[in-house]
Order: structure tokens, then C-alpha cells, then sequence
């Protein structure tokens, strides 16, 4: 199928093009697309915002990076960092540095994933920005949400202890990186070799397609659990321990036998040669929750599905620990990725 050179519709009409199926779900929507500026109101509650900037090359590889998975991931790591503060996600702006290999009908692609993922989240988009680039394709989304004051949770907020939790499992994400980044190596090297997913499907799922926790808010909303502090797991969890307890100044200790892994990302880790546990806390991009809560919840904590308890927080002189199977303490290190390290991949 011929390809339409995006030169034939010029910028504003690109936009046109992109956005004129987009529709607006949320009541604090007052004017979208179309204006100077989107207005919004948000009455009697706080705003979030948070932004994103993913860069070709460094942050996805179109290789083997769909487009349509990449507009969805690239919101719903916007909308993570939402759902993270105990807030609700409700409006985004898209804009894009477009380099000329691309036509109008990659940035559909692109566009229509971004558009799911509003559609499954009730996120309305609401604005942007398109330009040349003469270096591949760069996304930067900013997501605005809401929330009563009450309702927010910060980082800061752990204290002694607390019960530390996560959501889901951990280094999947990132044993799903490793997967595809081998095979990209395979098929340069042999054109006519087969990639081999088959039978872990669920680790490429977990690295093109995450999804935001919001069932994990919801469920703590019904118990009647409010955080201490809390965070989505984008960098490791060493990292994001680092993050909280840093803030909070306190200490802690998580317990490696307690880290939920799966058991595709641990098969394959073996093959490769990798440390699983090593994975976990330092892979990243798994887009679950890491939080802390008080011990006086953990009866409402034991029956939700899919939260596990994995430490306690201590006294900061203590510091940041995990406690291996054999009861050894090891200090552990924010080693996650870096987007400022030429030779961290991601």
C-alpha cells in the first residue's frame, strides 16, 4: 500500500487528521482539541501533572517496537505515574518530533494506540504538538489528574514500621527486553530465522503492552487502605525503595524470598545466563506499585489478589536492605537504568 508523505498535509492538517475522531469522556473537559489551549476544570480538586519524553533509540527500537503498542505504552507510563499518587488520570497532551521516514499512516498507527489506551482509562486528549526531527521519532506526553487533597499520597510518607508491598511481579518487563533484543540479534544475522516467542508471550506482553494499576487503587480504596507513601516501579525496585525511604528518611528491609516472580521471566533468566533476583530489583519498567502502608492494615492487606507484602520499613541507620534466603543482609544499590549512560539499553 502506497504510503502518504506527511509534506502532502502539512502540520495543521496532520493534526486534523490525527485528532478528529478524538471525543472527550471527562467533565473537567471544558475545551480540547481545537484552541489556543485546552481548559479545564477541576473545582474543589488538586491537579497532578507529570510528563514523559521518550526518544527513539534510546527509550524503544523500532525494530521491534510496533507503533500502535508504542502510542499505548507511551501513555500508560503517564498514566502509572497518575494512578501512583493515588490520583486519577484525566487528560493528556501528545507531542511528537517526526523525522521524514514516516508517513501519515505510521502516525495513525501511533495514534491509535495512544487513543486506546484514553479509551480503556476514560482519559481524554486534549492537546499537543507536532515538529521535524532529524533524529527518528520523539514522544513527549504530559498527563494531568485529579484528586482530593486528602487523597494524595506522597513519597515521604513511610515510617517506621510500615508494611512495604508491591503489585504484580517483577523484572518481567525487562526479561521481556532481553527476549526481544536477542532476537533482533538472531533475524540481523540470519534473515531467515524464526523468532522464538513461543510460549512467552506473557514477557513480550509485559514489555510492548504494560497497563496501569488502577484495579490495584480501586481495591485499596475499598479496603479502606490509604498508603503511606507510594510510587510506580519504573527504574527497579532498588531504585524506588531508594526513592521513598530517602524521602521518608527512614530505612528498610525486603526479603527476597517474598519478591513475586514470574515463572516465564525466570526460566528464560536461567537460559540467559541472568540473576532473576537481580532482574527484579533492578530491570525496571514493570509499571507496578510500590507502597508502603501501616501495620495496623495488614488484616485488610492479606485477602487483596495480587499484592504482595515484601518487607517492613526500619529505622533509617539501618538502611536499605534486602535479606537474602539465607538471612544474610545485602545493601542494596540504585542500579537501574539510566537514559544519561550511552551504554544502558532499554
Amino acid at each position: 500500500m502506497a504510503k502518504t508523505e506527511i509534506s502532502t498535509l502539512g502540520e495543521f492538517g496532520l493534526i486534523q487528521h490525527l485528532t478528529k475522531d478524538v471525543k472527550n469522556a471527562q467533565a473537567s473537559t471544558q475545551k480540547g482539541i481545537g484552541d489556543d489551549a485546552a481548559v479545564l476544570n477541576f473545582k474543589d480538586k488538586r491537579t497532578l501533572v507529570t510528563t514523559d519524553l521518550l526518544l527513539e533509540g534510546i527509550h524503544f527500537n523500532l525494530e521491534y517496537v510496533p507503533l500502535k503498542h508504542l502510542g499505548y505504552k507511551a501513555a500508560v507510563v503517564n498514566f502509572s505515574d497518575i494512578y501512583a499518587m493515588n490520583a486519577t488520570p484525566t487528560q493528556i497532551t501528545v507531542s511528537l518530533g517526526i523525522s521524514k521516514r514516516f508517513s501519515v499512516e505510521d502516525l495513525e498507527e501511533l495514534y491509535s494506540g495512544i487513543r486506546l489506551a484514553c479509551e480503556r482509562y476514560n482519559v481524554d486528549l486534549v492537546g499537543g504538538d507536532t515538529c521535524a526531527s532529524m533524529t527518528g521519532l520523539t514522544i513527549s506526553i504530559t498527563c494531568l489528574g485529579e484528586a482530593y487533597d486528602s487523597d494524595i499520597v506522597y513519597r515521604n510518607g513511610a515510617k517506621e514500621h510500615d508494611l512495604v508491598c508491591v503489585t504484580g511481579n517483577l523484572g518481567t518487563a525487562y526479561m521481556g527486553l532481553q527476549l526481544l533484543e536477542r532476537e533482533r540479534i538472531v533475524m540481523n544475522a540470519n534473515e531467515n530465522a524464526t523468532p522464538a516467542f513461543e510460549g512467552r508471550e506473557y514477557l513480550l506482553e509485559r514489555q510492548l503492552k504494560p497497563e496501569a494499576r488502577r484495579d490495584i487503587i480501586e481495591k485499596l480504596h475499598e479496603a479502606g487502605i490509604k498508603p503511606t507513601s507510594m510510587m510506580d516501579i519504573s527504574d527497579g525496585l532498588s531504585s524506588e525503595l531508594m526513592h521513598i525511604c530517602t524521602q521518608s528518611n527512614v530505612g528498610c528491609a525486603v526479603y527476597e524470598d517474598k519478591l513475586p516472580i514470574d515463572y516465564q521471566a525466570a526460566a528464560l533468566a536461567e537460559e540467559m545466563n541472568l540473576n532473576i533476583v537481580t532482574c527484579a530489583l533492578n530491570g525496571g519498567e514493570d509499571y507496578e506499585l510500590l507502597f508502603t502502608c501501616s501495620l495496623d492494615d495488614y488484616e485488610k492487606l492479606i485477602p487483596l489478589d495480587d499484592v504482595y507484602l515484601i518487607g517492613h520499613i526500619t529505622k533509617p541507620e539501618h538502611g536499605i536492605n534486602l535479606i537474602g534466603r539465607n538471612g544474610e543482609e545485602i545493601s542494596l544499590k540504585a542500579q537501574g537504568w539510566n537514559a544519561f549512560d550511552p551504554t544502558s539499553k532499554h
